[in-house]
């Protein structure tokens, strides 16, 4: 599996980087929460815009991204408009998520951008293209936060996401029962094994999917996400913890 380098962070081997994200509704909030998490040196922020108070003015969301670039430094950005349909915060009309994607990777103040796989194909090739063009990876990502699709379904959508072009395949799934997390594990050991030529993420949700944020290392996810101020997703751990965590099973799994 190839790897990915981002500013000095390699995705896509040894031990799954930590993801914070950033989830202050204002300017203000963001400056403080970032400066309260870079003394924690997390691997890579994730700014979640459809938390952010002025999610609907595209010029707002360029200016304050500029704001938390020059705050996290060198530390990699994600950028990431999550939509209502993958329980984003604020609506979002396609047009209007376009406009701000088409902005944002535009920008030169984000290292990546997440996009949907569940949006219309053609908006996501335009957008793939545009971040090719301008040096932004693409974390594609599909979200499902009421169950876990079947193995046959989940790996369907990963090959999708190569196929488009993604440089990070993300699924995310919500597991009802433990059988449903050895299903998403399943699936990340036959992604590794089989299918994946890139890093990719995959998640298990909530408190049942905890062991997946954990084992990234074994099964092959290249990265999690960990907890800052507040939670962005259910299931996530504190950063320090989550580092400790993935420190012991690096140093006890080999």
């Amino acid at each position: 599996m190839n790897v990915l380098k981002v500013r000095d962070i390699v995705i896509g081997e040894g031990v799954p980087k930590i993801i914070v994200p950033l989830v202050g509704a204002t300017e203000q909030a963001l400056c403080k929460e970032i400066e309260s998490l870079l003394k924690m040196q997390p691997d890579m922020f994730e700014w979640r815009a459809d938390l952010y108070d002025a999610a609907d003015d595209p010029t707002s969301i360029e200016r304050t991204l500029g704001v938390i670039r020059e705050n996290v430094v060198n530390t990699p950005l994600l950028f990431t408009f999550r939509t209502e349909n993958e329980d984003g915060k604020k609506y979002i009309s396609l047009e209007h998520y376009r406009e701000v994607l088409k902005k944002v990777i535009s920008s030169g103040l984000v290292d990546l951008v997440d996009i949907e796989l569940f949006l219309e194909e053609g908006l996501i090739k335009e957008l793939i293209l545009l971040a090719k063009k301008n040096g932004v990876f693409v974390v594609l990502s599909n979200h499902d936060f009421q169950r876990t699709p079947h193995k046959e379904e989940l790996l369907t959508r990963f090959s999708k996401m190569q196929e488009l072009g993604a440089d990070i395949p993300k699924l995310a799934v919500m597991p009802n029962s433990a059988h449903d997390v050895i299903t998403l594990l399943d699936t990340t050991q036959e992604i590794k094994e089989n299918i994946a030529n890139r890093p990719f993420i995959t998640i298990a949700m909530g408190d049942k999917g905890v062991v997946s944020r954990l084992t990234g290392e074994l099964f092959g996810s290249s990265a999690t996400f960990a907890s800052g101020v507040n939670k962005s997703a259910p299931g996530q751990i504190e950063i320090s913890e989550l580092r400790h965590i993935l420190e012991l099973l690096h140093q006890y799994g080999k």
